[in-house]
Parts: structure tokens; C-alpha cells; sequence
């Protein structure tokens, strides 16, 4: 893991004690007096196989390189090389943002989290090791809590820098920071709606728009496992050609199946 991730080993540490934690992994260790040890996925990880299908297709979509292009995903349900692809489990039609409602549900609430002000600190993407990090680009972006929180908001038509601030309490040189970011990374473009002052709305380009699957996933992932009191989906996603709830169901499109854990596998030409 320190070798494909970069990371240093005490943030390493501290990533793999929060995950286990929260039930996304355990650890089996070798024996009595003996250190070390593996660590492996529990059910509530695994259900984020439909999230690491989309994120795939994004970045392959998006960050073309030779290492990443080698990287074949077989489905062993029909024994075909393929590309996932995000279904509507009602209507089997393909999912875009573009086509859905947003209301909110029983669990819903306002983001009472404490004001951050840090920068990003992550590492950048370039930095990675891996060659064939699948990820890489993705997790650059969306890994910062508040540039995640502000594309999901751009899905439900917010536009204005006093939109963002009104959802989120985040301080504002760090809202700032994050739109110019988003703007540089090729997510949102933005026009001035106003000369005097001078002021910009944002909006999703078609490489913001093809986010959506992935984002729906971690919202489907979040309603099964993230409601410890049983409040409910926070919040209702409706599709608007068949005008049903939407579950987005992440398929094969080559045989139309859904794509669960331990049916992929990952050929390297």
C-alpha cells in the first residue's frame, strides 16, 4: 500500500485504523507474538464495487495514458472485455444527471459540520507512483470533502459563489479556492452575470456531467450504510423518463448484467 499510494507510512497508519473503525476493513493478523498482518474488505466496502466501476470509466474517459489503457476489465458473467455502464434498474436506460429530480427525504438535514479553513494538502495526482493507478485524477479531486460537496450541489442547480457558501459551512477564500479548482480541472466552466461588480456563475461541463454516475453511487452506498438511527434517505432521486425512483444498477455493456464484487477481473496486456 505505501508503495502504490505514496503516502506516508503514520498517514498510511492512521487511513487504515479510521477504516477499520468504521467497518470498511479488517485485519487478520499472523499469529500470537508474531507483527504484521492483512488487511481485507468487509461487506461495507465491498458494496463500493459499483463506485470503483464508475470511477474507472471516468478516469479512463477523461486521463488516457498507455499504463491506463492496458488495463482490461473482464466480466466473467459473459466472458467479454467491457466498459461499465450506469442503468436506470427501472427502466434499463442509460443514467445521466442531466435526467433526474432531486427531493428531499426523511433523513434529510442541513451540514452543521465545523467551519474548515486549511488548503488542500493532499499529494498531486503526478505524484502518485503506480503507473496504473486507476484512480489517480479522481480521488485528486474529489478527495477534498468541500470540492466533492460543491459538485454534488452543482447537480441540484447551484451556480453562484453565494449558493455554494449558503450550503456549506466552509470559510470563504476556501470556497473560492475550491471553484477555481474545479474550473482549472475542467468541471465547471463559468460566465460573468454581472459587470459591476464583477461576478461569475459556474457550470458543469460535459466532463462535470459524467461525474454524476459516480457520485450516484456513493449517494445509493451512503443511504444503505451510513443511517445508523433508520431516519431514512436523505435524499430522492427520481428519474424523469420513467419517472420512477431512481437506483441507478451499474452494468456490463455488453450483457447488460449488473457488475457485483468478485465478477471482475482485471486483465494487463
Amino acid at each position: 500500500m505505501l508503495e502504490a499510494t505514496g503516502v506516508s507510512r503514520g498517514v498510511l497508519s492512521d487511513r487504515l485504523k479510521w477504516l477499520q473503525k468504521i467497518g470498511c476493513l479488517r485485519k487478520e493478523s499472523k499469529g500470537a507474538g508474531q507483527s504484521g498482518g492483512a488487511y481485507h474488505l468487509t461487506k461495507k466496502s465491498l458494496a463500493l464495487h459499483a463506485s470503483a466501476m464508475m470511477a474507472i470509466e471516468w478516469e479512463r474517459k477523461y486521463y488516457r495514458t498507455p499504463d491506463l489503457d492496458s488495463v482490461r476489465l473482464l466480466h466473467m458473467g459473459c466472458g467479454k472485455v467491457f466498459s461499465p455502464i450506469m442503468l436506470c434498474d427501472h427502466c434499463e436506460q442509460p443514467v445521466s444527471g442531466r435526467d433526474v429530480a432531486f427531493t428531499p427525504g426523511p433523513g434529510a438535514t442541513r451540514d452543521h459540520r465545523e467551519k474548515k479553513v486549511r488548503r488542500r494538502s493532499s499529494i498531486s495526482a503526478a505524484a502518485v507512483p503506480s503507473p496504473r493507478s486507476v484512480y489517480r485524477n479522481l480521488v485528486n479531486i474529489v478527495g477534498d470533502r468541500w470540492t466533492a460537496n460543491v459538485i454534488a450541489l452543482a447537480y441540484h442547480g447551484h451556480a453562484r459563489f453565494d449558493q455554494f457558501h449558503q450550503e456549506l459551512p466552509v470559510a470563504t477564500n476556501i470556497l473560492s479556492d475550491r471553484l477555481k479548482f474545479l474550473e482549472q480541472q475542467g468541471i465547471f466552466g463559468s460566465r460573468a452575470y454581472q459587470q459591476r461588480p464583477r461576478r461569475f456563475e459556474y457550470y458543469l461541463t460535459e466532463k462535470g456531467w459524467d461525474l454524476f454516475p459516480y457520485f450516484l453511487t456513493l449517494l445509493q452506498w451512503g443511504d444503505r450504510w451510513c443511517d445508523p438511527d433508520q431516519r431514512g434517505a436523505p435524499m430522492l432521486v427520481t428519474h424523469n423518463p420513467c419517472k420512477e425512483r431512481l437506483f441507478g444498477r451499474v452494468s456490463c455493456d455488453q450483457c447488460g448484467e449488473a457488475l457485483e464484487p468478485f465478477t471482475v477481473t482485471i486483465d494487463l496486456r
